[in-house]
């Protein structure tokens, strides 16, 4: 399978290599970064071939891939790449990030839909006047999706001038000050977008009527909640997300899965941060997640037919298989 995809790739690239040979070339390139990235990240604990083989069949095929469509292109090309909570699509957006600007000398800026969430006295506001569960950040409509629209018409424009990005403190669940912003002082050519609803699409009204969980059930039974951020998703949301090129989306075997690796994602931010009293404990996770169910689940009914690249994820995260839409 990974020999045909690399037939196609290579083809659309024009180079007279074999698909192999371009694999081992890049693998050669790019390994001591990956695996750099891997340890730093303690992300996995396996055998160094495993890792090896992941790059090989995974990620070096998708940034050829990628790469291919920036040279079609000749501007900037945004990519989203969309997963449930925890499902490690910052990971992936990382070491893709590595593959393009080591072995294609490409310009990569790396952005996450969580650094343009609301300031926590916005998200309170929004509480106040519209309904309470605002205050917790993740769904349409606790982002600044303004800024992200901005940012966005921003990087295709001929002439490009230097730009801040806002960054999020997940663990404070509010935002940097400007002084810590990311900078971005030259052109991007390729943004990879990372986000859990990262092209996210309107439900149908009827379908909000019936909640999917305690959360909705108890706390919204006037459906004010899930309406408010369906509306979103049909008017803000649809026009920022319709400006990117193409989509990445990785699949969860199911949503329970999404809890589970939201708990490991909360552990891993304990041992970075050291900070206990900030982290979320196991019913915070499973309250919060509870946000997300609902979008989470229609996701994986839209994006797994229209992403042009579908990575479908196993109970022990590892990637099973790669769906192309070339």
């Amino acid at each position: 399978m990974l020999l045909l995809i690399m037939v196609k790739i290579i083809l659309l690239t024009k180079k007279t290599i074999s698909p192999m040979q371009a694999v081992n070339e890049c693998c050669e390139k790019v390994k001591k970064d990956y695996l750099k990235f891997l340890n730093k990240e303690k992300i996995y604990k396996k055998k160094m071939s495993s890792n090896i083989k992941n790059l090989k069949k995974i990620y070096i095929p998708i940034a050829f891939w990628i790469n291919n469509k920036f040279k079609k292109k000749k501007n900037t090309l945004l990519i989203g790449l969309s997963a449930g909570q925890g499902a490690g699509k910052t990971t992936v957006a990382n070491i893709l990030s590595i593959i393009l600007k080591i072995f294609f000398k490409r310009n990569v800026c790396v952005i996450s839909i969580d650094d343009f969430y609301k300031t926590s006295k916005e998200r309170n506001r929004m509480a106040k006047k519209k309904h309470l569960l605002f205050k917790t950040r993740g769904v349409p409509g606790t982002h600044d999706i303004s800024l992200m629209q901005n940012f966005f018409t921003a990087i295709k424009k001929k002439n490009f001038k230097k730009i801040k990005l806002p960054r999020f403190n997940k663990s404070l669940d509010d935002r940097f000050k400007v002084s810590h912003w990311y900078k971005i002082n030259k052109k991007p050519e390729i943004v990879l977008v990372e986000g859990w609803c990262v092209g996210a699409k309107a439900q149908k009204n009827h379908s909000l009527k019936k909640p999917v969980n305690a959360l909705e059930r108890d706390e919204d039974k006037n459906l004010v909640w899930r309406t408010f951020v369906n509306e979103k998703l049909k008017k803000e949301y649809k026009k920022v997300f319709s400006m990117i090129d193409y989509y990445i989306f990785m699949k969860v075997p199911n949503f329970k899965m999404v809890f589970k690796w939201r708990l490991l994602q909360e552990n891993k931010l304990i041992k970075k941060i050291h900070i206990k009293n900030k982290i979320m404990s196991y019913n915070n996770v499973k309250r919060f997640i509870m946000f997300y169910q609902r979008i989470t689940l229609q996701m994986i009914k839209d994006l797994s037919k229209s992403a042009s690249i579908v990575m479908l994820l196993e109970k022990n995260h590892e990637i099973k298989k790669i769906i192309f839409r070339f």
